[in-house]
């Protein structure tokens, strides 16, 4: 059974839990994490979705999830990290981007910059299908013509300008 922490809408913690699968009520809100991993060529890490997953089967999308009960946000990114991909890092190795204000959560987007070759990951298989590198241009034909979850223009608007600045 997996708890995750209630926020309120500023993103603060309430000192209440949930379970995962209960309904959020209008106020409520939880963490999710996202990890960008970009490398010395300025590619993107990107995976796609295993088949059997509820939600969003075999689609092309970001690393991340959910904190955990009593997780931090880049806690919780550091262990989504390495159990979908299998890439260990140190505190204070992941940069954060943006906090961005979702309908029933708060998602935090990091970066991490590394050279990883693919063949090196350790894939979830139960999470994850394939991993691959993608240049920004893919990346944005990717979005462009649905072949990458769409996550909303306020997400990319912010993701992309960021990665552009680097």
């Amino acid at each position: 059974m997996e708890k995750w922490d209630l926020l309120n809408e500023q993103g603060r913690q309430t000192g209440r839990t949930m379970v995962r699968g209960e309904r959020l009520h209008p106020g409520q809100y939880h963490l999710v994490v996202h990890i960008w991993v970009m490398d010395g060529a300025g590619r993107l890490l990107i995976q796609r979705r295993a088949p059997h997953l509820h939600l969003m089967p075999n689609v092309w999308a970001a690393t991340g999830g959910s904190a955990l009960a009593g997780e931090n946000s880049e806690t919780a990114a550091r262990r989504e990290l390495l159990e979908e991909l299998g890439i260990n890092t140190e505190p204070g190795e992941l940069q954060h981007i943006q906090r961005l204000k979702r309908r029933n959560s708060f998602c935090d987007l990091w970066l991490l910059r590394r050279d990883v070759p693919v063949g090196q990951l350790q894939l979830q298989r139960e999470e994850v299908a394939e991993a691959r590198w993608v240049s920004v241009a893919q990346f944005r034909e990717m979005i462009r013509e649905n072949r990458f979850h769409n996550y909303g223009k306020e997400y990319f608007d912010c993701l992309l300008k960021y990665m552009e600045s680097l």
